[in-house]
């Protein structure tokens, strides 16, 4: 294309298309690639930032919250009476459901259901806020509690919800912070579990948290049979439909 001149405010302007040179780079520097751009940080690097999978209000999620390093353990009298009080607050509202929970020393479990990705985002952000807020006021603190992100998992079939109810409530087993084979863990929503092979739950209205609504964590699950107290829980596969999101606290 041929330049052209421009008078503009009594000077002359050149105008015309840029003939900016594209440069290769040898091997392999610099230019969009796989695996380019910052790297995560802190204790448990390699957390994904990308699209998660939308979720449909039928499917229950299990999530995973990390406290950041050097916190005192979750696992104290003092701070699971901290943490259940957050959660009775915080386990239900629209379009988020906290149905059941295990407290370990660094990390929380929790399977809970939404309505739809952003109402499951924003129930679980004012669910850490609130933790947070209890467990800092214990703690005589200032700051952030929970790491940056969590992990999720969308349970779409009865086997899956079945595999994650022993993981999360039968947890502090793997972690040999619970070995009673007649008690199920008192830091958890254990006691309220109506699907026990050796035990009733307690009674409904005492839970600190909602009642499932979805159909594979009400019956769906059931399928497979009840679960043992003394189960040894078998984490999913990694990566196996597991994603994580930002939260802020």
């Amino acid at each position: 294309m041929t330049k052209q001149a421009k008078a503009v405010g009594g000077r002359e302007k050149r105008v015309g298309r840029s003939n900016q040179a594209q440069f290769a780079f040898p091997n392999g520097w610099g230019g969009r690639r796989k695996g380019a751009g910052p790297k995560p940080r802190g204790a448990r690097p390699g957390v994904s930032h990308r699209a998660r999978a939308p979720l449909a209000a039928r499917f229950p999620v299990e999530v995973t919250m990390r406290v950041k390093p050097g916190l005192p353990s979750l696992r104290g009298l003092r701070e699971h009476a901290a943490l259940r009080a957050a959660i009775v607050a915080g386990c239900e509202r629209a379009g988020f459901r906290l149905v059941h929970y295990s407290v370990q020393s660094n990390h929380l479990h929790l399977i809970v259901e939404g309505s739809c990705r952003n109402g499951l985002s924003r129930g679980l952000q004012g669910l850490a806020i609130r933790m947070a807020r209890a467990l800092n006021r214990l703690w005589r603190r200032l700051g952030s509690v929970f790491a940056d992100r969590y992990h999720d998992r969308i349970l779409r079939s009865p086997r899956e919800v079945w595999n994650a109810l022993r993981y999360v409530l039968n947890n502090a087993r793997k972690h040999g912070a619970w070995s009673s084979r007649t008690r199920t863990d008192a830091l958890s929503s254990s006691a309220w579990f109506d699907g026990w092979r050796e035990r009733s739950p307690e009674p409904a209205e005492s839970s600190p948290t909602a009642r499932a609504r979805t159909w594979l964590l009400r019956v769906g699950w059931r399928f497979h049979g009840l679960i043992s107290i003394v189960a040894t829980p078998v984490p999913a596969p990694p990566g196996h439909g597991a994603n994580s999101r930002v939260i802020e606290t």
